[in-house]
């Protein structure tokens, strides 16, 4: 069982890969074969993911993590694939949010490019080798696929503001792609190796010297991820992105975001969480401090803002502020409250993203320009009698979405998004999870924490109850749009996920706290990587057989 279960964990990165390269032989004619191709190797990485998820839970590999050694060479000397508990999580959340996102395009998103299918497996492969590589030169190979991948993805239906968005976009990652490489080129020069595992083994014998550049090395790869992460001022460039991005982009770019979190959390605590008191400045005040700031720069433009898509994008960089800020401060029960968010936030700003289309067919301009003038000016319609207005299906469906999304990002009970945030704020002021009130213990950055997470969910309460008002209370032309089920479905489904977050909450941190643990527990990670064997009988490290 155990030599099958290896391999499977190459499965996320070949099927995609092998999906994408039938894809790029098909004819542009054949717009449905591709979209039938391009869904079956979705589906079949969603049943691949959740199998992921199982075997680790339940440690068919010792103590969760499975390792695969591709062409039989032992770590550190080949290339290492690890599947542990939080990188299962990642594949099943972005196999759930690209099948959604496949779903949503399928009337006319995935007919805009010629090649949009193939470029959407691409986008998996990168996303899915940044979960699963074991060292840092293929993180950057697996981040610069998913990157090329969505540079051609941005500019689907060729709009102006795409364009103008998209080279923004492309040249802000290379330039953070400049970064990284020179980051993991002093890394090496600093320890003589890429293997994360391995790295972390030798950071702690490291002499001063050799440290100072390790230091230096891994500063500079930061700003790679914490502008991937949007981090403030790095993240500057989100909000145009995501409201100029087709709907089902903006739903994989929030997903994107979210490698840069997962590269940050899985980096620092596997070879930095033990090391000298610089490295714990560099990997705690510093994201705590960013994430702080990242958090009142979201706040204050989702408040000034007026349309929906730079909404999403705010929401986007509030959700990567406060999980920043949780992953600075580092206890294991507070990082199992941020998994939590993660994943409730990232459904439900994936929803938003798709849902912001259907939003739009609504309104009309003039209708927005006029809300806006009456409110300026404090200008009231004539009040009219009424018996009642009937709801068209259309309408309840888009307005039922929508509040459930706003009360999501929000943090309002009873969805996931309050459960979210009421499990971090307990845990940031009771990390230790003892009987004792420590409430009146609880230092000034716990309560900094709270006040800007608590700002945060009222920007977001003001701003998407305002926008809401003016779409689906205060337009008395709206009409019902014609909505199609592979629209509705994907939407739908990411809104359930989230309520069943609420509804399986006690599991759902059980699992999380399981997580944490195990990430917290970095020996665990580095044993099975680097005592991994090679497969008897196959040619191995030293040439010959094992």
């Amino acid at each position: 069982m155990s030599f099958w279960a290896d391999q499977l964990i190459l499965v996320p990165i070949l099927l995609p890969l092998l999906c994408a390269a039938a894809l790029v032989l098909l004819s542009g004619r054949q717009q449905r074969l591709k979209f039938a191709v391009n869904l079956i190797g979705t589906l079949a990485l969603l049943a691949t993911s959740i199998t992921l998820f199982w075997l680790t839970d339940n440690e068919v590999w010792p103590d969760g993590v499975g390792v695969y050694l591709a062409a039989n060479w032992v770590a550190p000397f080949g290339i290492a694939l690890v599947a542990d508990r939080l990188s299962a999580l990642m594949l099943t959340l972005c196999a759930v949010i690209a099948t959604a996102a496949l779903v949503f395009s399928y009337r006319r998103w995935s007919r805009a490019g010629v090649h949009f299918h193939s470029l959407f497996q691409f986008l998996l492969v990168g996303i899915n080798g940044s979960f699963l590589t074991g060292d840092l030169f293929n993180l950057f190979v697996f981040f610069e696929i998913m990157l090329a991948a969505s540079y051609g993805l941005l500019l689907l239906g060729l709009q102006p503001n795409r364009v103008r968005a998209s080279m923004q976009y492309v040249v802000i990652n290379l330039v953070a792609s400049s970064f990284f490489l020179i980051g993991v080129a002093l890394i090496y020069a600093s320890a003589g190796t890429l293997n994360m595992a391995d790295l972390a083994v030798r950071a702690a014998s490291m002499a001063d010297s050799e440290r100072l550049l390790l230091e230096t090395g891994a500063a500079v790869l930061a700003i790679a991820f914490l502008t991937k992460s949007a981090m403030w001022p790095l993240g500057f460039w989100l909000p145009t992105t995501y409201s100029a991005a087709a709907p089902p982009v903006a739903a994989m770019l929030v997903l994107m975001t979210k490698v840069g979190v997962y590269v940050i959390l899985r980096l620092w605590l596997l070879v930095f969480a033990d090391q000298a008191e610089s490295l714990n400045a560099l990997s705690s005040t510093a994201l705590v401090v960013g994430g702080l700031v990242t958090l009142a720069f979201g706040t204050i433009g989702l408040l000034g803002s007026q349309e929906l898509g730079r909404m999403a994008g705010f929401s986007a960089i509030i959700s990567s502020g406060t999980l920043l800020t949780a992953i600075g401060y580092g206890e294991p029960r507070v990082i199992s409250a941020a998994l939590f968010y993660l994943i409730s936030s990232t459904l439900a700003v994936a929803a938003f993203m798709l849902l912001m289309e259907l939003v739009e067919r609504i309104r009309k301009p003039s209708a927005s320009i006029l809300a806006l003038t009456m409110e300026a000016f404090a200008i009231d319609d004539d009040p009219e009698e009424s018996a009642g207005v009937v709801i068209p299906a259309a309408m309840a469906f888009i307005g039922l979405s929508f509040v459930a999304c706003a009360l999501i990002i929000a943090g309002l009970p009873p969805l996931s998004g309050f459960l979210a945030k009421f499990a971090l704020f307990h845990a940031v002021l009771n990390p230790a999870g003892t009987a004792t009130d420590t409430l009146y213990y609880a230092g000034p950055l716990a309560w900094g924490i709270l006040a800007m997470v608590i700002l945060s969910g009222l920007s977001a309460i003001i701003s998407l109850m305002r926008f809401g008002v003016r779409t689906f209370w205060a337009a008395p032309d709206a009409r019902a749009p014609r909505l199609q089920l592979s629209e509705a479905a994907p939407i739908s489904v990411l809104v359930l996920l989230c309520i069943t977050l609420s509804v399986a909450a006690g599991p759902t941190i059980s699992y999380l706290d399981r997580t944490s643990a195990a990430l917290h527990e970095p020996s665990l990670y580095m044993d099975r990587v680097l005592t991994s064997p090679a497969v008897p009988g196959v040619v191995g490290q030293t040439g010959g057989e094992q």
